[in-house]
């Protein structure tokens, strides 16, 4: 486990052992604190067992029945109060994967854990500490919770312009290729709205409730509004992307139709020039007594034979030239 203390003037970290975090939260009155712990712990491995894998809250000296689940991978989505302090499990985004992270905090600190390097907030984290420099730790909170729907919109607009291209490049030239790429996008918007969508629900009814009471500061109010307005807004671009790649779906589907369309013309055009000829054969090949006594001469012959196959030949291009299927064919070419 590594244990970082983020400094809220410059935003900088620095590396303390575990006693020291624990000193530091028992007496600090602003402390934020980044826990990172192997992507081994991480959810697919099931919870730590053995007494070198005591939980973070009794390491960190936070012990409480209540947050028992704070730095034990897996789990859902959670939003709570639980007394002085507010715990929450946060959905991120981190290449094109989500992740989990814990964050726990209380008037004077902030503590989050995450599961390796590339599920952290600790890089974003800095640069908002150092830009917005927040006055407490619930400040700090929003900070991160909002850091978090960031990565939810910045992933969500990323694929809505990668279906937008797709979109484009289909008119341009179908290929089976991007029917996949769709649906991997398709997916993946399932994916981020199943993730987002319970968390926010759960964030927004304890916030509700928070702001209910009377002893709600009214700056934490306004920051609490301000998470709702924007979570209401990243949610609305999932959705946004998801209904693009329905479009672009039925986008396909009108593509292939109307190439399906054109080899149907295609083929009544040749239907309609051999019907007639296929009729002209087939009468010419019975035996009618007009056919066996009364063409008894070669020109004769031809001239009923190839000269009806000629006209009818030519009547059929004529009328199909007149025809709305020619001028359909025509303009798709």
């Amino acid at each position: 486990m590594i244990v970082t203390v983020v400094s809220v003037p410059d935003g900088g970290t620095t590396t303390v052992s575990v006693p020291e975090a624990r000193r530091r939260l028992a007496t600090d009155r602003f402390l934020l604190l980044g826990v990172e712990l192997p992507e081994a712990e991480g959810p697919a491995e099931g919870p730590a067992e053995g007494p070198a894998e005591e939980p973070v809250v009794r390491q960190l000296g936070l012990d409480d029945e209540d947050l028992e689940w704070f730095g034990r991978p897996g789990g859902s989505p959670r939003a709570e109060f639980l007394g002085d302090t507010a715990g929450f499990v946060v959905p991120v985004v981190r290449a094109g994967q989500v992740h989990q992270v814990h964050a726990l905090a209380s008037e004077t600190f902030l503590v989050v854990v995450h599961w390796g390097r590339r599920a952290g907030l600790a890089g974003d984290i800095r640069a908002l500490v150092r830009r917005e420099r927040p006055r407490d730790a619930v400040a700090a909170l929003f900070l991160l919770l909002q850091e978090a729907l960031s990565t939810f919109r910045r992933a969500a607009v990323q694929a809505l312009l990668q279906v937008e291209e797709l979109e484009d490049d289909m008119f341009e030239a179908r290929r089976p290729e991007q029917i996949y790429r769709l649906s991997q996008l398709r997916r993946h918007s399932a994916v981020l709205h199943h993730a987002l969508l319970p968390y926010l629900q759960g964030v927004d009814e304890v916030i509700t409730r928070r702001m209910l009471s009377p002893d709600f500061p009214v700056e934490r109010q306004r920051l609490a509004q301000e998470f709702q307005r924007a979570a209401r807004l990243v949610l609305a671009d999932i959705e946004s992307l998801q209904d693009a790649t329905r479009r672009a779906f039925a986008s396909y589907g009108s593509l292939v139709a109307g190439e399906q369309n054109g080899v149907i013309n295609r083929l009544a055009i040749v239907s309609v020039i051999f019907l007639p000829l296929s009729f002209l054969t087939g009468f010419f090949g019975m035996n009618f007594e007009f056919l066996t006594n009364r063409l008894e001469t070669r020109d004769e012959f031809w001239l009923l034979a190839v000269g009806l196959q000629l006209v009818a030949v030519v009547g059929s291009l004529f009328l199909l030239h007149r025809s709305r299927i020619w001028r359909r064919l025509r303009d798709d070419d």
